[in-house]
Order: C-alpha cells, then structure tokens, then sequence
C-alpha cells in the first residue's frame, strides 16, 4: 500500500487499530509520529525504556497491557541510529498477542547493507497476519518533498488501509518519480557507499574534539553529544551553527536535549559542519 509518505500510512495504521482508552508502544527514543497520531484518535501513547539508547525487547513486552494495540519499533531507530537485529525482532513478535499489529519501521532499511543480522521485516510479514513492515523514498532516494512511502502487509491489513486511505493520495507526478528512483540502482548504490565513508569520516572527526561525542549511527545522521554546561551545551551549539548557515536538528523532544542530530550530506557539507562545530568550541 502506496501513502503520502510512509508518516500517512503510520497514522492510517493508528486510525485503524486504535481508538479511544487503547495504548499504543513504541521504544522510549522513537519517531515522533507514533505518539502524535495516537493522540490524534484519542489513544494513549505508551513508552518502553531503552538499553543505551537501543531498544529493548524485555522493556517492551513488560508494558504491554490487555489495552495495547499496536507496537512500533523503527529499525534503525530515528533519531539515536540504533538498531535490534532479526533474532530480537522476531523474539519481539513471538511475545505479542495475536491481535496486537506489530509495526517495523524501516526507514533507514537501504542503509545497513553490511550489517548481516538485520533483517527489514519482510520475513515477519510472509509469516503471519499481524506485522506490518513501512518504508519510504525520503531517506536512501533523496526524495522527501515528494512525499512517496509504502508498507508491506498481510491481505486483511492492506484492505483496511486502502478502504481507510484517501483515493489519490499519491499523485501521478510522484508515482513517476518513485518509479524512476527504483530503476536508478547506480545513484542509491552511490549514496550507501558515500553515507559509509563520511559518516564514519565525521564521527572520527567529531570524537577528536575534546567535550563532544559522535555516537554511532547506522542511518544517514549522527548524534553529537555536547557539555551540558551553559554555553557550550547543544542549545548554545545549534543557535552558534544556524547563525553559520549550518542546520542541525535538535532533538530535545525525543527525550535527548544534551545532542543534535546531523545528517550526512555531501562531503564539502560535512567539512562546513565540522569548521562550525569546531569553531563553536573553540570560540
């Protein structure tokens, strides 16, 4: 099933399986949507404790509830870059009850090539009949303002969202551009390799700087952890680097107020970011 990004087809999902007094679960860093589109059908959003900024299946299957309803878990996580590998995720599945829709969020999925244990959900899906595996052309395929995701589903699934979805969601200019971006192998392979070298360059680059921490990543950005110390702190780091003409992201709202986010751009980008990170604490 086709949506105006795969945020469309997270709240579809919602609308579907959720209502009023239900719960909806997700990993204590999770993508921002789960919660407010929950809120949006009047559920209740529910929160599992991370293990070092991962998300933890025993933490997880101890807050499920007889109300909860659906369970996300986006692998790689947005925004700490953190993943759980095919055995937790399929242990995840066995600890849920039937009628709870298991969601992978896969995302960032075209990134982790080289990672053999991970799995982006499509196995859990053939499997059986409650999980539900979305992705999207925002991340690898560079085409986030054209809005284009997809998820694969069980047969029951996929019915109740395309009776729930609107009927030209996706328009015609974006079905091209999705379909030219799913013959350009060349370019995606490009950026995977591209996204390897100089995420790995940065981090290296980053945790040279005395007071700051580049945490590993296995998406297209890197969580930099600065001082909370007035001043130098990542408040104080954002104001300095958009002032640059550098955009970071602060991610205060997904519990980590001490980091930014920095996605990985083209490398002279990166050697901008990196002269505004070090001028900032240099300054």
């Amino acid at each position: 099933v086709c949506g105006a990004g795969s945020d469309e087809l997270i709240t579809l999902l919602i609308r579907a399986y959720a209502g009023p007094g239900d719960e909806v679960l997700y990993s204590q860093h999770g993508f921002l949507m789960y919660p407010i589109a929950t809120k949006g059908v009047g559920a209740v959003p529910v929160t599992a404790a991370e293990t070092n900024m991962t998300t933890s299946v025993d933490a997880l299957l101890a807050a499920v509830t007889e109300k909860t309803k659906i369970v996300f878990v986006a692998n790689p996580n947005n925004p700490t870059g953190t993943y759980i590998n095919d055995a937790e995720m399929k242990r995840l599945r066995d600890g849920l009850r039937e009628d709870i829709v298991l969601v992978v969020d896969a995302a960032y999925a075209e990134f982790m090539t080289g990672q053999e244990d991970y799995s982006a959900g499509e196995e859990l899906v053939r499997a059986g009949k409650n999980t539900v595996m979305t992705r999207t052309f925002s991340k690898i395929y560079g085409l986030g303002g054209i809005r284009l995701g997809w998820c694969y589903a069980p047969v029951d699934i996929a019915d109740v969202l395309q009776r729930l979805r609107n009927p030209f969601n996706v328009a015609l200019p974006t079905q091209e551009a999705g379909l030219a971006a799913l013959d350009d192998d060349e370019f995606v392979n490009a950026c995977v390799r591209h996204n390897a070298e100089t995420l790995a360059w940065f981090r290296d680059q980053v945790n040279a700087i005395d007071g700051l921490i580049a945490h590993p990543s296995y998406g297209n950005f890197v969580l930099v952890e600065f001082p909370k110390e007035e001043g130098k702190n990542a408040d104080a780091a954002n104001d300095f680097m958009m002032a640059q003409g550098v955009i970071p992201r602060k991610i205060g709202a997904y519990g980590l107020p001490q980091m930014l986010r920095i996605s990985i751009g083209t490398k002279e980008e990166m050697e901008i970011c990196l002269k505004a990170i070090k001028d900032f604490v240099n300054r």
